[in-house]
């Protein structure tokens, strides 16, 4: 699933593409797609691009006449970029967006159609969508520490609230959670002062690295591999391999079609999180739909 960073790395390609070009039409191939109806996607065709942003892990981009199109790729869509309009694939293809500079195809793998568009008038309406977490980057320690625990939950649930924290994911919850060696099970309520402020230090420092990673493999090109594995990653997706810190084999924990990814050396005291109350601890501590877990 496109985090904080996967985001950023499309945001910072799409802008010197389309900032300022005139979005001609939408082309919707899914009805599943809309989430809105009202204006209707006509309303955005000859309008002008005045901005981008991102709001939580949405694409927005803003047109005139307080138009504002927000883009959720949920789990398994993606972006692509080509200079002239191009037909949408029958296999996996949901819209293009054709603007005077080129087109943009919005794309998703496997069967299940999550990804959704928003088009809304206004900043009102665009703040409806927002689950109302923190930027962690501009976060003082005190407002960390307020969204951090303002439900009783484990760590990896806390950190991927998007109640509590904005962009955060499955994947870089893991690498800042092997940043703070804190288990992905530990209970918030617990954690020592000093446990809260590295946690704080680590998901401000693992967020910024890999933001500037992915916005550093782009360059001036377009993402074409975003997924969420990266052989740079210290834990995430590295199920057996060694630890690069300590070397011991990173560990998993799966529930669902979720996984977790962990370093017993550096995070659990060494001990294996397997015991026979995990089952329940993950079933309690965990949204039952992915709608639930983007708060959507």
């Amino acid at each position: 699933m496109p985090e904080l960073p996967e985001i950023a790395a499309y945001i910072h390609a799409l802008e010197p593409r389309i900032a300022g070009a005139r979005l001609e039409g939408i082309r919707v191939r899914s009805v599943a797609l809309l989430a809105t109806w009202d204006p209707p996607l006509e309303a955005a065709a000859g309008r002008r691009v005045v901005g981008l942003r991102r709001l939580g892990k949405r694409i927005v981009i803003a047109l005139e006449d307080d138009l504002l199109l927000a883009i959720h790729l949920m789990i398994a869509g993606r972006l692509r970029w080509a200079d002239t309009p191009w037909s949408i694939p029958r296999k996996g293809g949901l819209a293009a967006f054709d603007f005077s500079t080129g087109s943009l195809l919005l794309v998703e793998a496997g069967t299940k159609r999550r990804a959704r568009l928003h088009l809304v008038r206004g900043e009102e309406a665009l703040a409806a969508l927002d689950a109302g977490g923190i930027e962690v980057e501009g976060s003082g320690l005190a407002e960390f520490r307020a969204a951090l625990l303002r439900e009783r939950h484990t760590l990896k649930r806390a950190l991927t609230d998007p109640r509590a924290f904005s962009g955060i994911g499955g994947a870089f919850a893991d690498e800042i959670l092997h940043g703070a060696r804190l288990s992905p099970l530990q209970m918030n309520a617990n954690l020592s002062d000093a446990e809260i402020e590295r946690l704080w230090h680590a998901a401000r420092e693992v967020l910024a690295e890999w933001t500037a990673i992915r916005i550093g493999e782009t360059g001036e090109g377009f993402p074409e591999k975003v997924t969420a594995f990266h052989p740079r990653m210290a834990v995430h997706g590295r199920h057996g391999e060694p630890c690069p810190v300590c070397r011991a084999p990173v560990q998993r924990i799966v529930y669902a079609d979720r996984e977790t990814n962990y370093c017993p050396s550096c995070q659990t005291g060494g001990r294996i999180l397997a015991d026979r109350a995990l089952s329940r601890i993950l079933r309690d501590d965990w949204p039952r739909t992915l709608e639930e877990l983007e708060g959507v």
